[in-house]
């Protein structure tokens, strides 16, 4: 077994941390860190990320479950919804009760 596959498998998977900073806010992803398990990744992510007492929530999510879209395929995958006029917020009338929107 080589050194780079021996480091390779004994370290910890990569967790993305979120913080919501006050209640009602969404949360925003704010980094990285390695945990062995999710109570250590929040512990971790708790003294890194909210040393000043701003952090509300805070979610951990190990990097292998996060599925992202392809920039490269910006094209064909949102040109669908361009064609959907009615999606479109011109396309419905609102009732008088709702005019804050």
């Amino acid at each position: 077994m080589s050194e780079q596959t021996s480091q390779h498998e004994t370290e910890w998977p990569l967790w993305e941390v979120f913080i919501r900073a006050r209640g009602g806010l969404d949360h925003r992803h704010c980094g990285s860190l390695r945990a062995p398990d999710s109570e250590m990744a929040l512990m971790n992510a708790r003294d890194a990320y909210t040393r000043r007492g701003e952090g509300h929530s805070i979610w951990v999510v190990k990097a292998t479950n996060i599925v992202a879209s392809n920039p490269d395929d910006k094209g064909s995958f949102y040109d669908p919804a361009d064609d959907k006029v009615y999606r479109h917020p011109s396309f419905y009338q609102l009732p008088d009760e709702v005019d804050h929107m």
